[in-house]
């Protein structure tokens, strides 16, 4: 009996311990020192550092190297710890104009999905569908639903 407890209580334990994962670029301070403001370019930037985790879409032509560190405990939603951004500048020739580290108290978490879709109109609750279905009644035009609202209602 005690055998049981003990395995069921190591079984939570081992459950709750916090994963900390590292994702993105992983810097080296040697290779970064080593790149030269106007002298360096995108390919001997590239054979440097390796391909950036993204480029900039619009203004400047700038790569971003990308790296973050976050801490997962049980089923509770990731946490981020760190994170820290290279940013390298270029000119219209294609050389480094600028270099630039950016963590996460230059920016803010951007939530990229909600998993929602914004709809105009007016939702009709269970209720007001319930109320508003008289069997062989046509709906009128003040009854009848917004397209894209979340009503079954035909469309106008």
């Amino acid at each position: 009996m005690r055998f049981v407890a003990l395995a069921l209580s190591s079984a939570l334990l081992l459950g709750c311990t916090p994963i900390v994962d590292t994702r993105g670029f992983l810097p080296d301070p040697a290779a970064e020192a080593s790149i030269k403001v106007g002298g360096d370019t995108k390919t001997t930037l590239q054979t440097k550092l390796g391909d950036p985790s993204t480029q900039s879409t619009f203004g400047g032509d700038t790569w971003y190297y990308i790296s973050s560190t976050q801490k997962t405990i049980a089923f509770f939603k990731p946490r981020v710890l760190t994170r820290s951004i290279l940013a390298v500048e270029f000119n219209r020739d294609g050389q480094v104009d600028g270099l630039h580290h950016y963590g996460l108290k230059d920016g803010h978490l951007v939530a990229f999905e909600t998993r929602e879709t914004a709809a105009r109109g007016h939702e009709i609750t269970f209720l007001e569908q319930l109320f508003n279905a008289t069997p062989g009644v046509p709906l009128t035009s003040a009854q009848t639903p917004t397209p894209g609202a979340g009503g079954n209602g035909p469309l106008p």
